[in-house]
């Protein structure tokens, strides 16, 4: 009886035993905890990490709606002003590495209009295009991509011209040394835009900019050669902070018709950005332009002009702004207009 009493108890446990074991075996592991984003705070505002890696990325644009116009007949076909709106959004990464910081940009923008001009005006071609605006890559001080160069930086305001009418965005390689209170770079840049003037079949151009602060000042001086023109430009622009606001000064020569300055032989312009409150600034700006007419071989002559006008921001809120600027053009009296725009943004 104690036998037969002791196999059943064993027999028991035994079974209680692989019970336990089997029941073990389907439990099922409990989740890892999931990888929030992370702040990184190592290259300013805005970027976080990507989840798993060690790379940081920003994501910013803005929302635009702008009314452009111009007192001439025909400015924009039938009409002399035209409703326009832009979305775009920006995409910046970064990454400490062995050899420098490590950068990767990505501005892409959509502009909508029903101006059968609009396009040929905001240089995408198309009434209605998505484009690329600004695609590039750096490490440490070497840049390579399709970006904004040095001669889309002017003064305050939106009476200067200090850029070629064909655009600043190009293809290009530089090299850019930042140091203190110093800077210099130098790029050479495939001239797309080099087809409205080319006399030989080179299609490149080069480009050097050395930038200084001093003290409450700065100044930028920045040359270029066209190879495919065989001519070049030259600009100094300085910058000072001078009572409630600041004063910028610029000039621009140029030996003939090339990709980085075709509007005149040589140019002054000067602004003023009065910060009148927090919220609202007002720059009065005014140009000047000297030998406006091009002729057969390239080089400068004729007519002289000037522009003058006023521009002025107001931080309407947190992320929202509006700019308006109306500006006053002549040229020897032959081509007199007003132009300008009044713009809302919303930035994020």
């Amino acid at each position: 009886m104690n036998i037969k009493s002791l196999l059943l108890g064993s027999a028991a446990a035994l079974a209680a035993v692989s019970g336990a074991q089997a029941a073990d075996a389907i439990i099922a592991a409990e989740p890892e905890p999931m990888e929030y984003v992370r702040v990184c705070d190592a290259f300013g505002t805005g970027y976080f990490y990507i989840p798993g890696t060690e790379t940081c990325l920003k994501i910013d644009g803005y929302v635009r709606f702008q009314v452009d116009f111009d007192s001439r007949d025909g400015a924009y076909a039938d009409d002399n002003w035209d409703a326009w709106t832009r979305a775009r959004v920006n995409f910046t990464s970064k990454s400490d590495t062995e050899l420098g910081e490590l950068t990767g940009y990505i501005g892409m923008q959509i502009n909508t209009s029903d101006s059968p001009v609009f396009g040929a005006l905001q240089g995408t071609g198309s009434t209605n295009a998505f484009t690329l605006d600004e695609v590039y890559l750096q490490l440490g001080g070497f840049k390579a991509g399709t970006y904004l160069n040095w001669w889309d930086k002017g003064i305050n305001g939106e009476t200067d011209q200090l850029a070629s009418i064909f655009g600043t965005r190009m293809t290009s390689i530089a090299y850019i040394y930042t140091g203190d209170a110093f800077t210099a770079g130098v790029q050479l840049d495939e001239l797309s835009n080099a087809d409205y003037f080319a006399t030989s079949g080179q299609d490149f151009g080069i480009e050097g900019i050395v930038t200084a602060s001093l003290g409450a000042a700065s100044i930028d001086l920045l040359g270029s050669y066209d190879f495919a023109n065989e001519d070049g430009a030259v600009r100094a622009l300085v910058s000072a902070g001078v009572g409630p606001g600041t004063l910028q000064l610029a000039g621009v020569w140029s030996s003939g018709v090339n990709v980085y300055y075709d509007r005149a032989e040589w140019t002054i312009a000067g602004s003023y950005a009065f910060k009148a409150t927090d919220k609202f600034t007002i720059t009065p700006g005014v140009q000047y332009f000297a030998n406006t007419d091009i002729d057969a071989s390239g080089d400068f002559f004729g007519d002289d002009g000037w522009r003058a006008g006023v521009t002025v921001d107001y931080a309407i809120t947190s992320g929202m702004a509006m700019k308006a600027t109306v500006n006053y053009n002549d040229f020897d009296g032959s081509d007199e207009f007003w132009d300008g725009f009044v713009r809302l943004q919303r930035s994020f």
